[in-house]
């Protein structure tokens, strides 16, 4: 089975059993806990707990989110599906990370197991908790569809802000107007601190505008 084939029915058994009490936070990062259920075998489960982080939303294009870091290649190449569907609009992007916490086996039908965390984690009363039934080959392809489907819930509220304050109108070089604040936020902190050359240097290639910058990038160390 091709590749692009599996992971179209990885996303379609991936059932947000739980789903969050609160979307994400507009302006500022959100710590989701989450709890992804998948079967091993019909009587063996796997429980995997850890933190989405969700940081600051930003303005991406597709050329962006593929080259983003930390994925599996199965991972990458479902931000690439997404990415094909709309190659040339901006989009409101949370960049995330994965922080795994535990991973428990246990036993009993699937079902039983889903019923038994969500418990927990209602017991707790945590707004920001979800529980995700995933499939085990690729169960970070089943993360990242509920962090994916979690994001867009926000967007009518960040759209609306952000076309507010003009961020996404693309300028004549191809980019975001609020990219290019955010290059030159990074340049302000790396002019600060030149060990936060290197994350600068990465947005620039992410954008692909190295060149454009370099001379400003460079004169950083220049002038040390």
């Amino acid at each position: 089975m091709e590749l692009d084939d599996r992971i179209q029915q990885v996303l379609k058994a991936t059932v947000v059993v739980r789903p969050p009490r609160q979307t994400l936070a507009t302006f500022g990062t959100t710590n989701i806990n989450y709890y992804l259920v998948t079967e091993l075998t019909g009587v063996v489960n796997i429980v995997r707990e850890g933190n989405v982080i969700a940081e600051k939303p930003r303005i991406v294009t597709a050329g962006y989110l593929i080259n983003l870091e930390g994925f599996s290649d199965q991972a990458r190449r479902f931000v690439q599906m997404m990415a094909e569907q709309s190659p040339h609009e901006p989009a409101v992007f949370y960049r995330y990370r994965n922080q795994p916490r535990q991973m428990d086996i246990v036993s009993g039908p699937v079902q039983q197991a889903l019923d038994n965390v969500v418990s927990m984690v209602e017991s707790k009363g945590d707004p920001l908790a979800a529980v995700i039934k995933g499939v085990e080959e690729f169960w970070d392809v089943s993360l990242i569809k509920f962090t994916y489907e979690l994001t867009r819930k926000s967007l009518y509220s960040n759209v609306a802000e952000f076309q507010a304050r003009g961020l996404l109108d693309i300028d004549k070089g191809g980019l975001p107007i609020e990219a290019r604040q955010h290059i030159e936020e990074l340049f302000a902190r790396a002019r600060h601190d030149p060990s936060q050359a290197t994350e600068l240097a990465r947005e620039l290639r992410r954008w692909g505008v190295f060149e454009e910058y370099q001379d400003r990038f460079f004169a950083i160390f220049s002038r040390r």
